[in-house]
């Protein structure tokens, strides 16, 4: 069992600017790492990461999302286990698979990727992240809810507020007061539209959840405000992360940029690859609730579980030559990818399997299409190199480039 001492640190500068080496060593020497700084458990391999997700003995809970998230959402569907995770889940999934999202959503995501798009395509530049990307789930989350995306902008300061609460692996105490400011802020707004839209429902997913009913069960209003702070955090932040993602990794390959456009069906394998290669999440947190060995040696009931999805994605016993970007490989099934029998990390695994796994799909699908409809001759900006940032969320700072305009 290896100490913090001996492998690079997940808070220190050399590791936010590229953790993927430090991944190496965690795998190699050091796959049950204490981290004195976070007072957790770092898992790096595969194997282990897929076992405290998947966790069929009941060894791994979510209770430590008591202090984790709660602070900043409220009590969500993630902390809650049995019957009223089950019944909860059931409330909520309908609207993100099968007819509901195909006829409900997907023209939302189509009437949000062409206004965006139309903003730049006759210019011959555009920065994909500020103009695209960052935009264009969160506009779609609002268009879903039935919110204003005049408000776009307090959307934006509310998730990003959330997520760098989530990746204060530091305790930065202002990071941590933002963190609580926003969900005060969030229940002020929210609150208020829930029981509006209770007295008055429209075509909208927040009226559905309002309405929704499983064995007597309904949401509270507490409850539709923490599902709404968790869906706008984690689906626009991922979905940002995952479009500029591909992007940077498609043109730092121009032979599968190229494939990409000739046959789009690729892009689906294009998803797949970049959540296992450059996931936007690269760690999630569990509890464990007995002692538990895993690689390395055991851990210890009660303790926190940082689990390195960025770390596990590039194991290389579980997938071949795992540094190398291939939208093609065949040791990844890009059919399952989007589902719980995903055999990448980026959505977690198990009864927790991200419920807007195939909501991300579709907008990514829809956005990368129509953005390469709208981009001929698409090319970095001359002289950029995508850089990367982020610990606990990763992706692409910025992404300015050129493309042939339409005329």
């Amino acid at each position: 069992m290896s100490t913090a001492q001996q492998v690079p640190d997940i808070l220190s500068p050399e590791f936010a600017a590229d953790p993927y080496p430090a991944y190496r060593v965690m795998r190699e020497t050091a796959p049950l790492l204490w981290h004195e700084a976070t007072r957790s458990w770092i898992v790096s391999r595969y194997e282990d990461v897929e076992r405290v997700f998947k966790d069929r003995e009941g060894r791994f809970t979510t209770d430590n999302y008591d202090w984790q998230i709660e602070p900043v959402h409220g009590r969500t569907i993630l902390q809650m286990s049995g019957r009223e995770h089950a019944v909860r889940r059931a409330l909520i999934a309908p609207a993100f698979r099968g007819a509901e999202l195909r006829e409900k959503f997907l023209p939302v995501i189509e009437r949000n990727a062409r206004e965006l798009i139309d903003a730049f395509r006759h210019t011959g530049r555009a920065e994909l992240v500020a103009d695209f990307a960052t935009r264009l789930p969160v506009d779609v989350i609002a268009d879903m809810l039935g919110l204003d995306k005049a408000d776009h902008d307090r959307f934006h300061r509310w998730y990003t507020s959330v997520i760098a609460f989530l990746g204060n692996l530091s305790g930065d105490p202002v990071v941590a007061e933002e963190g609580a400011r926003t969900r005060v802020e969030f229940a002020e707004y929210m609150i208020p539209i829930i029981r509006e839209r209770r007295e008055n429902p429209g075509d909208d997913l927040l009226s559905t959840l309002c309405a929704a009913e499983v064995d007597g069960v309904r949401m509270s209003d507490e409850d539709i405000k923490a599902f709404c702070s968790l869906l706008l955090a984690a689906g626009g932040e991922t979905t940002d992360k995952a479009i500029a993602g591909i992007f940077a990794n498609l043109l730092a390959h121009p032979e599968q940029l190229a494939a990409v456009r000739e046959d789009r069906s690729l892009i689906a394998r294009a998803f797949a690859e970049t959540l296992r290669y450059t996931p936007p999440v690269h760690m999630i947190m569990r509890q464990a609730a007995a002692d538990v060995t895993l690689s390395g040696g055991t851990i210890p009931a009660g303790a926190t579980v940082t689990c390195l999805i960025g770390a596990a994605n590039r194991d290389e016993s579980r997938y071949r030559d795992p540094d190398r970007f291939d939208i093609l490989r065949d040791d990844l099934t890009s059919s399952t990818a989007f589902s719980a029998a995903a055999d990448h990390l980026a959505f977690a695994l198990g009864r927790h399997f991200c419920v807007g796994a195939l909501l991300a799909k579709a907008e990514v699908e829809i956005g990368v299409g129509r953005l390469l409809d709208a981009m001929p001759g698409l090319r970095p900006a001359d002289g950029f190199d995508p850089v990367e940032e982020g610990v606990f969320t990763r992706g692409p700072r910025s992404l300015p480039v050129r493309f042939t305009p339409a005329v």
